[in-house]
């Protein structure tokens, strides 16, 4: 995984912005992406032809042709109709795809996603799926490509309303849950007791990681041993569950810190640190600046 490049919102507004062909029925900014027709073959000769992580999460529907993409390292061949979600970090290959290919996407950072969803965050994407695909009944497919379209007319309004934006982004990730919601029983089903226990685990830690930091609290509410735990957890995902903890952690930290009035005194108290010092010392660790530096340093620059 360390030899892959990464593929960043940043790195796709360079490449909107160097191609008229991009910039028609496209919005790109540092924290959102709507794209209601990308150029795939600009993409493939941009990224290569390598798999690439991509930064922030992507949701993709095919509207016309076919295209056979690898998602975290697993060949697809998906046709019109055909939703497509893969999440932050997750790795991609664009593969083939038809001369006649159309499609609608959406990609956002963490920041925007929490600031559009709230503390509630629908169970698709609370991060137990690095990856998953449904196919559209026709009327499903409707209705989400009429809102991602309202997304679309609204960045792209001048002057538009940013809680505007968040409110049909928000509409956007409820509906898409709605849609995954029926089709969770009988992928549940087909999971492990393993894979099961690491989704209640990630529910878990989007519900309590604001104020609950250490791994005890976790393996208390599932009933088992902080070893066992924290095996399961690294077999299941290949990340340490402090590592899970501390990324629900620092997207809330970081959102305090970028929108809100807080002091750093303040922000460290409401998500429990027991002084300002020790949370000052914690995000240092894993940002690699203060937090004071991070709430001023410029949006477009983290």
């Amino acid at each position: 995984m360390s030899d892959l490049q990464h593929f960043s919102l940043a790195q796709m507004k360079r490449i909107f912005e160097n191609n008229d062909a991009m910039q028609a029925n496209n919005y790109i900014s540092h924290n959102l992406a709507v794209a209601r027709n990308p150029k795939v073959f600009i993409f493939k000769k941009e990224i290569t032809g390598e798999p690439h992580i991509m930064t922030e999460m992507r949701i993709l529907i095919l509207m016309k042709g076919w295209a056979e993409p690898e998602l975290n390292l697993i060949g697809h061949h998906f046709e019109a109709g055909e939703l497509i979600f893969l999440g932050a970090n997750g790795v991609a290959y664009i593969g083939d795809v038809s001369d006649d290919v159309e499609g609608i996407g959406i990609s956002m950072s963490d920041n925007l996603f929490s600031l559009a969803i709230g503390n509630h965050i629908p169970k698709a994407f609370d991060g137990h799926l690095r990856d998953f695909h449904l196919h559209l009944e026709p009327h499903d497919l409707d209705f989400l490509n009429q809102i991602h379209h309202l997304i679309y007319l609204n960045t792209r309004e001048e002057g538009h309303s940013p809680q505007v934006t968040l409110q049909l982004i928000s509409s956007f990730l409820w509906y898409v849950d709605h849609l995954w919601t029926k089709y969770e029983e009988v992928s549940r089903q087909s999971q492990t007791r393993e894979q099961r226990l690491f989704s209640d685990f990630i529910q878990l830690v989007n519900q309590n990681a604001d104020r609950e930091h250490q791994i005890e609290f976790y393996a208390s509410k599932l009933y088992m041993s902080t070893r066992y735990m924290s095996t399961l957890i690294k077999k299941v995902s290949g990340r340490s569950a402090k590592e899970w903890i501390d990324d629900a952690l620092l997207t809330r930290i970081k959102i305090e810190l970028k929108h809100s009035d807080k002091s750093v005194a303040q922000i460290a108290d409401t998500l429990n640190f027991p002084n300002v010092s020790f949370f000052c010392k914690y995000f240092k660790r894993l940002m690699g600046m203060t937090p004071l530096e991070y709430k001023t340093m410029p949006s477009n620059s983290k």
